[in-house]
């Protein structure tokens, strides 16, 4: 199977699982040994300024400290996933998951967000998405998910209540339409 990272899962919705239900996932890394995601579209109540309290962080003043930390999965909550644009070599603990997409996992980004010297567009998660190897291909055969490449103004400039819609609408879905029931042909 050709490998999906940098493409969104989109949870059908027959999906019922809570840690599931309605998401859309960016995948960072998918492989031979398994696939890591970050859920997109699920705000917490958590705002970067009660993170970098909780962290002890000092954050200069202004509205980048209202943004909302994102549930991004139920697998390691209490590690933080920031998916951003631009290049993972100017950041410790990173990968490139696309031309212009990022995903750090170190302090030394959320210090420069605190600090107003981050990225411009970022989305700071708690908790992944991950599969061991195989998971999400016998997943993908159940009829679970719908993928669809990703793309960074779906990440980073559509509001979170709009990013399934928004990447359903690139394969001309409208899940809203589709039935509850799991099927195969």
């Amino acid at each position: 199977m050709q490998s999906l990272k940098h493409y969104f899962l989109m949870a059908m919705p027959h999906l019922e699982d809570p840690n599931f239900a309605g998401t859309l996932t960016y995948l960072c890394d998918h492989d031979d040994d398994g696939t890591l995601g970050v859920i997109v579209n699920r705000p917490s109540e958590l705002t970067l300024q009660g993170l970098f309290e909780q962290l002890d962080i000092e954050s200069e003043p202004g509205p980048h400290n209202e943004i909302l930390v994102y549930d991004g999965g139920p697998t390691y909550r209490d590690r933080g996933f920031i998916l951003h644009r631009g290049s993972a070599a100017e950041w410790d603990s990173s990968i490139q998951v696309a031309e212009d997409i990022a995903l750090t996992t170190s302090m030394d980004m959320l210090q420069a967000i605190a600090q107003r010297r981050g990225p411009e567009h970022f989305l700071v998660t708690l908790g992944c998405a991950g599969w061991k190897a195989g998971q999400l291909e016998d997943e993908l055969k159940q009829n679970t998910w719908l993928t669809v490449e990703g793309d960074g103004d779906i990440l980073f400039r559509q509001p979170p209540e709009q990013r399934l819609a928004a990447a359903a609408g690139r394969l001309g879905v409208d899940l809203n339409l589709m039935t509850r029931d799991a099927g195969h042909a």
